[in-house]
């Protein structure tokens, strides 16, 4: 079973020197996906910029809704679709912004919210092919 997921975690696509370099742990969550453990994104930032690096903020919000009472079961699939919406830009980290359940009519439903995050060691931006590298 996945681990549960909070507002502020966050979801890697980790390399293999990603752990030594800035010294995090993570573990296993969707398909290559990882949870980072025991850090929120503030405190990840403050570990890659300390290792010369960038933590980019991705300004576009992707919200996914679910019918029902908020569960991890639940969670997990809206953010398994969630990853499958930005399979094709390619960053390698995801923050969660928000689990927020709500009523319509007497009916329960969930809105699970991200922004893409990416890690990388230049300070401008690289286009998608370089990412995939």
């Amino acid at each position: 079973m996945p681990p549960t997921v909070q507002v502020g975690d966050i979801l890697i696509e980790p390399w293999p020197a990603m752990t030594k370099l800035f010294g995090i742990e993570s573990e296993p969550y969707s398909g290559s996906w990882n949870v980072v453990k025991g850090l929120n994104g503030v405190a990840l930032d403050l570990k890659v910029h300390a290792a010369g690096w960038n933590f980019f903020f991705m300004a576009a919000e992707i919200k996914v809704m679910f019918f029902g009472a908020r569960g991890a079961d639940k969670v997990h699939s809206a953010l398994t679709r969630i990853l499958g919406k930005l399979r094709g830009q390619d960053f390698n980290c995801l923050e969660v912004t928000g689990i927020v359940a709500k009523r319509f009519l007497g009916m329960p439903y969930t809105l699970v919210s991200a922004h893409s995050r990416h890690i990388q060691q230049s300070v401008y931006m690289d286009s998608a092919v370089p990412r995939r590298a």
